[in-house]
């Protein structure tokens, strides 16, 4: 089996124990911040390898990075 099978298996076994909205926020919060700390990490290895400085983050800040919304071209 692989591990990807093996983290559903965990996943529908703590899915199946959620009785309320109350739980099953709470078990989105704790899978949101899951990834947030892995996301954290992955940064923070990036900047301790001086893929990312100051410069490259002020450099994401004045990104434009929404697409053009063409609502004259796809109307009927």
């Amino acid at each position: 089996m692989s591990y990807q099978q093996l983290a559903q298996l965990e996943l529908m076994n703590a899915l199946n124990s959620i009785n309320s909205e109350d739980e099953l926020n709470e078990f989105r919060d704790l899978v949101a911040h899951y990834f947030a700390q892995k996301a954290q990490k992955a940064i923070d290895a990036m900047w301790d390898e001086g893929k990312i400085t100051d410069e490259t983050i002020n450099q994401w800040g004045a990104e434009h990075m929404r697409t053009t919304y063409r609502y004259a071209a796809n109307r009927s």
